[in-house]
């Protein structure tokens, strides 16, 4: 008998997304503006607090690209981004016509290091460049060593661009991620703690940037009864039926990042006799994560024992399961460009696997 497939991440509904998205219907609100959008951006201000001001966009890659746009990086520029991520974190970059400068991740938090990040800087500068911003991620939910990095970005005036796409509901010493950089980006997609069908948003503590940004993503068109535009736009609006899925998952939200965190914690309990399996875990109390992704590396001699063994065992019971994000360093498109480290995202990635749900295994 076929056994039904268990996915990585997939999306669950809560019930009134269907009622969101038929008021949208009933009074023809099918576009990329709408109440359902201004009520997506409301919920989502005021779940993140601190004064955050936020823009419903397509998806997160396209709040990377408006906020590189927004930070005024251009051809030419370089931009510093953690190396260990998914790629959508690199892509803008290149769509900006500038040059990815990727830093190596600290073990703790697997996100950007601090040491080699000020190392970087400190050689592009006597390379004659500045870099113009930094995209630090915090990777699978885990927020980045937040202090240390924005230490270091004042030190050398140089913005954070915040990857928070992972992490809704994560925090730092009770601060919500999503809320440290000088912009953020979100995302709904599928696959997310909840999701919008596709989707993203831009967060800042700055009214003026909010409206910056949805001026560009709406074409920035100019204040004229014709269309009339100064500077390039975009098609970035965040749609109002896929706001008002957005709407019903924010009703759920907690109850979604409850679940991730408690499936976390059967996976430390059952692997917790298991010497050669780490759970990754927050490394100190002052850390909070959603644990969007389940992650575990294991450390192994034994071919047997590998992730990619454990990754196959899985796929036989039709449980879907993946290894960890492949530094963007390493991938074909991005191994050209500057990279400061060591390994550690390297060993990572060859050592570990993404789990949402499994079987045991005995190593």
């Amino acid at each position: 008998m076929n056994k039904s497939k268990i996915w990585l991440s997939s999306p669950h509904m809560g019930g009134n997304e269907q009622k969101f998205v038929k008021e949208a219907f009933d009074t023809n609100w099918v576009a990329p503006l709408g109440p359902n959008v201004t009520g997506f951006e409301n919920d989502l201000q005021e779940f993140l607090g601190n004064d955050s001001h936020v823009a419903a966009l397509s998806s997160g890659t396209t709040a990377i690209h408006l906020g590189l746009i927004l930070l005024d990086v251009k051809a030419g520029d370089e931009v510093l981004c953690q190396s260990f991520t998914f790629s959508a974190s690199a892509n803008p970059i290149l769509y900006q016509g500038s040059t990815p400068i990727f830093i190596d991740s600290e073990e703790e938090t697997w996100n950007m290091c601090p040491v080699t990040l000020e190392e970087a800087i400190q050689d592009r500068i006597a390379k004659g460049k500045k870099p113009k911003a930094i995209i630090a991620v915090h990777l699978y939910g885990m927020p980045y060593k937040v202090e240390e990095i924005k230490t270091i970005s004042e030190k050398y005036d140089i913005p954070i661009l915040e990857d928070s796409a992972e992490a809704l509901g994560s925090h730092y010493k009770g601060k919500m991620c999503g809320t440290f950089g000088n912009i953020a980006a979100l995302s709904f997609n599928g696959n997310k703690i909840i999701t919008t069908s596709g989707g993203g948003a831009l967060v800042s503590n700055k009214i003026q940037i909010k409206e910056k940004a949805i001026f560009l993503a709406t074409q920035a068109r100019d204040n004229a009864p014709h269309y009339q535009h100064s500077q390039i736009g975009y098609n970035y609006r965040l749609s109002n039926i896929c706001a008002g899925i957005g709407r019903g998952q924010m009703e759920v939200l907690q109850n979604h990042i409850d679940l991730r965190r408690k499936m976390h914690d059967f996976y430390i309990d059952i692997f917790k006799d298991i010497k050669s399996v780490t759970v990754f875990k927050e490394p100190t109390s002052d850390y909070y994560s959603n644990h969007w992704l389940s992650c575990i590396t294991i450390n192994s001699s034994n071919n047997h024992n590998s992730a990619e063994s454990l990754r196959l065992a899985l796929e036989s019971e039709n449980i879907e399961s993946r290894p960890l994000w492949k530094p963007m360093h390493l991938q074909p498109v991005f191994e050209k460009y500057p990279f400061y480290g060591k390994n550690i995202s390297e060993n990572l990635f060859k050592n570990g696997i993404l789990k949402r749900n499994l079987h045991l295994w005995n190593f």
